[in-house]
């Protein structure tokens, strides 16, 4: 039964990562479009919004722009590289552990 238990933790620990990892990139592919100024009615940029604008309002609530200067993308994807790290690190630890 562990192993069963080791297995579907590691596949979920899977799955996030790659879920974060997707949204680690469309983050950074925002970043780069926004120096752009790409066309707003252009569905890819509507969808890359659409997708990244709920975080992204958030942790402006906490985190207003500073001057010119956003930092809500960074906060964004270091909070990513952090649950990459921590909880998907974690739950591979786990996993291994049940393993044994």
């Amino acid at each position: 039964m562990a192993a069963v238990l080791s297995y579907f933790l590691s596949a979920v620990a899977n799955v996030l990562n790659v879920v974060l990892n997707t949204y680690f990139w469309v983050l950074l592919i925002r970043a780069i479009l926004s120096w752009v100024n790409p066309d707003p009615y252009n569905p890819i940029v509507q969808f890359l919004h659409s997708i990244t604008d709920p975080l992204l309002r958030w942790i402006r609530r906490y985190v207003p722009p500073f001057g010119m200067i956003d930092f809500s993308v960074w906060i964004a994807a270091l909070g990513i590289l952090f649950l990459q790290n921590f909880i998907v690190g974690l739950m591979f630890h786990f996993a291994k552990q049940l393993a044994m």
